[in-house]
């Protein structure tokens, strides 16, 4: 008897054409029945957005070989999630949900504004478990084939165990082509700083680039993503969309807070 494969929806930030996502497909469209649907082009930075206005398009590709369906999508990665599930399969819900793998490092804060995060953050809010991979070496040439065997793994225990409610991994590989081993970490406190360039255009006004150089305030810390992916590690970070500050309740409660007198 024929066993129905997982259904996993993947996309990402770069773009459908980006080799991160190729690579992505190519480790698990053996196992998997996969469905691609990425922006058209770079989303990078776009975290949870999604497109209120203008409409938006999708476009079916033939694009990463057979037995893979592929969309791309004129908006953001939340854009591909939300299409996916309310337009190309709509009586179908995912398995498993991925975004990446993306060039470049979404450890520490830098979770907060990747889009490759986004569309786990979106899958998660939709119930559905779901991961990011990211790969800390920005080329898009570099050589990911030694992040298969980790992601193989990870995907069949995320859909073995499942996740708890409001839980998503966020997975990070650091560069080079050979990993010490995974550690279970938690997000570095780190800061983006000189994030801004100021420029003189040759037409008579000013322009800017967004910039910026990462600064680790806790750069000793063992138990963070950050020293992990330095020093040669996988880092994978579980992490709660649940934003309610929890331990400050007490404290908050015990402020001179009540209704304004009339």
């Amino acid at each position: 008897m024929n066993q129905k494969k997982p259904y996993i929806l993947i996309s990402n930030d770069d773009g459908y054409q980006a080799p991160g996502i190729r690579q992505l497909v190519d480790a698990l469209r053996e196992d998997y029945d996969l469905l691609v649907c990425a922006p058209e082009s770079g989303r990078s930075g776009y975290a949870c957005a999604f497109s209120a206005v203008p409409p938006l398009t999708l476009t079916r590709r033939d694009s990463m070989g057979p037995g893979v369906e592929v969309w791309s999508c004129s908006g953001t990665p939340v854009d591909c999630v939300k299409m996916t599930m309310g337009q190309i399969r709509p009586d179908q819900q995912p398995d498993l949900i991925i975004g990446g793998i993306n060039h470049g490092a979404n450890n520490t804060i830098n979770v907060h504004y990747s889009g490759t995060a986004g569309v786990a953050i979106e899958g998660t809010m939709k119930y559905v478990p779901s991961l990011a991979f990211s790969s800390c070496d920005w080329n898009t040439a570099a050589d990911l084939t030694p992040l298969v065997p980790y992601i193989r793994q990870i995907v069949a225990q995320t859909l073995k165990h499942g996740l708890p409610r409001g839980i998503f991994l966020n997975v990070n590989f650091p560069v080079g082509t050979d990993f010490k081993g995974i550690k279970i970490c938690r997000m570095t406190w780190g800061r983006w700083v000189n994030e801004t360039v100021k420029r003189a255009h040759p037409r008579g006004h000013d322009y800017y680039w967004m910039v910026g150089q990462y600064v680790n305030d806790e750069p000793e810390a063992q138990d963070s993503d950050e020293w992990a992916v330095n020093n040669g590690y996988v880092a994978i970070t579980p992490t709660d969309i649940d934003v309610t500050a929890y331990e400050f309740f007490d404290q908050l409660k015990s402020w001179s807070l009540d209704a304004p007198q009339s």
